[in-house]
């Protein structure tokens, strides 16, 4: 079936009945949508109605206007700036009065330079600044210009022929065509095809007419014709009421039905116009197809269900065999059928004269074109191939590698041994080799002897230390085996048994998801979702892309399969297949009209275009099948082509000034620009000539504010530094008398420490006075006690010595001048040792003057035991231990 692109009514925001359609000389399809008028250029569809909002029945294109016909109304669009602007030509010419009050123009023809709008009882005839009308003898349905006729046909009365605003029967047909509804005239073959709402086709010329001599005749009859076109020299296109369109070629008399089974969305085909690249476009009761009949891309798609996913098909002499998901199926007349016991997953056919291999879940089958037997119980086959080099036979399946010697014997098969993985896919180039890719990942090189017994396996992908090696692809492509490892290209170097980059492979096809073989010169690629056909001549590689719309969401990722069919490649999808003839290679260097859109307004030069705004560049060709480019763009020079999604450029985030946008298509070599366009981008607001003002205003007011701050602040610097100065002279003065004040109270304390020092001294002359004192009245006790002669003179000495001891008051003012030279130090100590006793307090005073127990002991009036008794008890009260000086630690506090 050629591709059918639909267009629904919640895409064109319009009605539901497309009465009329045209293509104007911009290449814009004109719609008769009841109360819209619409227009469509490829790109985006565009609304109107008319001034009183009735119903539009007709349309029709002659030169840059585009006439429509309505209720009591009819005039002509004009396009402007962007927009479809409309005028009158019926207005307050009082045409539809009397017995035209409810006339509606159905059609619009030209004849001999003049235009006709025709309703169903009157012809009205424009002719410059002229209108007349005419009326028809009776109530027709519409007039067709065949050469350089204009035939009427009338609802009940058979056909006229206009003549000078007169009307004359045609006697010849009236047997056949009374009472008849006739819904098209043409011309083909020299002779006229006459298509009746309810009695078939005729055939004939002026003199004569009969029913046209098909079989189909019988079938449209009953399907109520609505409107007829002819292709071209064998093809035929007739419009129902009930099946949609037929397509029929006159010369076989194969014919194919598009319908709402296959691939319309509704089966009533109100008018059929033929475009610039010969494909149709169909006005249906509800919506707007768009039939390529004469792309080279046709499809079969099952909209049922039944069929499921494509995994692999084959010609057959009447039709396809195609296996699924779902099992085997044939297709041939239009007829899809399922082939019996073949339910569940098939994933390969191999065809062997008339005979089909298939790799089934269940086993290995073989098809005869009628019965499918199961041959063995290798089950999964994935690929089938012939091997040149041994020949045999390989299949890969889920569990390794079957190889069967004779074709005709399936029956007997050997696995591969030491290869137990699910092998998805195997090349050869020489004999007793193969190369497989593991189902998840790996590259393996397996060698057998004669006798396909294996003799190594090499995880090759290992060996090379590729540690990401998942969905291995392997290519042989003119006896070169390459491979596709995580987006790069290798080749196997057989001496130093390295994988080796390719340097032609890896500069085009490094970033592809899949690639799949056509013939020696020829294969496909699928990249960024998208096919195309690669044709290699030398170095150099020519891509041909195949239209996504073609294909769009229904490629199978990682199970794609190409099968050639004379000229045609076939290509598996869900639900279906496609047909390609890629020889039909595209039209040359094609015409792009660039416009570009404001807030949906139409840019011109006085269009105003705010900064940082979006703009809405649409790229529109002539075509709208096949041959509509791919096309790409550049802004400003900068960065890689960008593709141009549905013609249509959405710029955002513009920069201000001069932006360029520069659109190429692609030759299949390189990148060819075809157009440009330029626009202007407002400066930001803040950059406009008054902001600009603003600013210098602003600034100069900022710089004076500067200026007479700086004044102001200078000022107060001149007072401040006098008044600091000022600061600085009593700060001086005061500090000359802090200073003077310092010196007194350091002379003072200088007195007073010499002071102290002097009554140290003092109190060290007397202590040692004392001392000696007492050292010597110890020896006159010890003299006398080592005497033994006479007790008078013991007592009178003794008497001697007491009248010389020093008294009470002597040992107290002794003991205040020692504590009041060390008040500060006796402060201290009782402050850090409270419970210190005066004695304490008095032999740790002793001991800060560095007096030995020797000289402490008659200070304190104990012996020298007890002094160093009382020291060792200091020590412990104090926290220290034997080997710290204590003297250090006194002169420390």
């Amino acid at each position: 079936m050629p591709f059918v692109e639909n267009f629904t009514k919640s895409e064109y925001t319009g009605d539901n009945q497309v009465w009329n359609v045209t293509q104007g000389t911009d290449n814009a399809m004109y719609f008769a949508n009841n109360h819209f008028f619409l227009r469509y250029n490829g790109v985006v569809w565009e609304k109107y109605t008319l001034p009183n909002k009735t119903i539009i029945r007709s349309v029709f294109a002659d030169g840059d206007k585009i006439y429509c016909g309505s209720y009591k109304e009819f005039g002509y669009w004009k396009r402007s700036n962007g927009k479809m602007l409309y005028y009158s030509l019926s207005k307050d010419k009082k045409l539809f009065s009397g017995n035209a009050d409810n006339e509606e123009i159905w059609k619009i023809f030209k004849h001999r330079g003049v235009l006709y709008f025709q309703s169903f009882n009157e012809l009205y005839i424009v002719n410059g600044n002229t209108t007349e009308k005419v009326k028809f003898p009776t109530q027709i349905s519409y007039c067709y210009v065949i050469d350089d006729k204009v035939y009427v046909a009338s609802v009940n009365d058979g056909v006229y022929i206009l003549k000078d605003k007169t009307f004359a029967k045609n006697a010849a047909w009236a047997p056949q065509l009374t009472n008849t509804i006739i819904h098209g005239i043409e011309k083909h073959g020299g002779q006229l095809y006459i298509f009746t709402k309810n009695n078939g086709v005729f055939v004939g010329n002026d003199a004569a007419i009969k029913p046209w001599d098909s079989p189909l005749n019988t079938i449209v009859k009953e399907e109520v014709i609505l409107s007829a076109k002819f292709i071209n020299n064998s093809l035929l296109a007739i419009g129902t009421s009930r099946q949609g369109l037929y397509i029929i070629n006159t010369l076989t008399g194969e014919y194919k039905n598009i319908n709402r089974n296959n691939s319309l969305k509704n089966n009533t085909v109100l008018s059929i116009t033929l475009d610039n690249e010969n494909d149709l476009w169909l006005g249906l009761d509800n919506g707007i197809s768009h039939v390529e009949i004469n792309s080279p891309v046709s499809l079969f798609t099952d909209n049922s269900g039944a069929l499921g996913s494509v995994y692999s098909l084959a010609t057959m002499s009447n039709g396809y065999l195609v296996v699924t998901n779902h099992g085997i199926f044939t297709y041939s007349n239009n007829m899809l059928k399922g082939v019996p016991n073949s339910q569940g997953q098939v994933w390969d056919i191999y065809k062997h004269d008339n005979k089909f291999v298939v790799g089934h879940n269940d086993g290995t089958y073989l098809f005869d074109g009628t019965t499918l037997k199961r041959q063995s119980t290798v089950n999964g086959g994935w690929k089938f191939l012939k091997s040149t080099y041994d020949n045999a036979y390989f299949l890969t399946n889920y569990s390794g590698i079957a190889v069967y010697k004779d074709i005709n014997n399936l029956t007997e098969w050997k696995i591969l041994d030491s290869i137990k993985k699910p092998i998805r896919n195997i090349v050869q180039n020489r004999a007793g080799e193969l190369w497989g890719a593991d189902n998840y990942r790996s590259l393996y090189r397996i060698t057998y002897d004669a006798d396909f017994n294996v003799k190594r396996v090499q995880n090759i992908s290992a060996e090379n230390n590729i540690k990401s090696d998942f969905g291995v692809k392997i290519f042989n492509f003119r006896n070169q085996i390459l491979f596709l490892i995580n987006n790069t290209w290798y080749t196997y170097n057989s001496v130093t048994n390295r994988l080796e980059k390719d340097k032609i492979f890896n500069a085009s096809f490094s970033n592809i998801s899949d690639i799949i073989l056509i013939d020696d010169d020829n294969f496909m690629v699928i990249k960024e979702g998208l096919l195309y056909v690669v044709t290699q001549t030398a170095d150099t590689f020519s891509w041909q892309l195949l239209p996504e719309k073609y294909y769009q969401g229904r490629l199978i990722l990682e199970n794609t399969q190409i099968y050639r069919d004379g000229k045609k490649l076939l290509i598996n999808l869900d639900d279906g297949f496609i047909a390609f003839e890629p020889s039909k290679n595209k039209a040359t260097q094609p015409k792009v009209v660039i416009e570009g859109f404001y807030n949906n307004a139409f840019i011109t030069d006085a269009t105003d275009i705010k900064y940082n705004q979006s703009v809405e560049i649409h790229s529109i060709t002539s075509c709208f099948g096949y041959n509509r480019p791919a096309l790409y763009y550049k802004l400003n020079g900068n960065g890689k082509f960008i593709p141009v999604k549905n013609g249509s450029i959405i710029l955002n985030n513009l920069t201000s000034g001069t932006q360029q946008v520069e659109v190429y298509y692609n030759n299949g070599t390189q990148n060819i620009k075809v157009g440009e366009y330029n626009f202007d981008v407002d400066k930001p607001w803040y950059f406009s000539f008054w902001m600009i003002m603003v600013y210098i205003v602003t600034v100069s007011l900022v710089l004076f504010l500067y200026y007479r701050w700086n004044k102001v602040k200078y000022t107060q610097k001149i007072r401040l530094n006098e008044e600091e100065l000022r600061h600085r002279t009593q700060i001086l003065q005061l500090e000359l008398e802090a200073e003077n004040q310092l010196r007194q109270q350091e002379h003072e304390k200088h007195m007073l420490e010499m002071e102290v020092q002097n009554k140290a001294s003092e109190v060290a002359g007397k202590s040692f006075s004392i001392a000696k004192h007492s050292e010597m009245i110890e020896s006159i006790q010890a003299v006398l006690e080592a005497e033994e002669d006479g007790e008078q003179l013991k007592s009178k000495v003794k008497k001697i010595i007491k009248t010389n001891a020093i008294n009470k008051n002597e040992w107290q003012s002794f003991e205040k001048n020692l504590l009041k030279s060390h008040e500060e130090f006796v402060a201290a100590l009782s402050k850090k040792y409270p419970l210190l006793t005066p004695k304490d307090i008095k032999l740790s005073i002793y001991l800060k003057m560095n007096l030995s127990s020797k000289e402490i002991a008659p200070l304190m009036n104990i012996s020298f035991r007890g002094v160093e008794l009382h020291r060792y008890r200091l020590r412990k009260k104090l926290g220290i231990g034997q080997e710290e000086s204590l003297y250090k630690f006194m002169i420390s506090i």
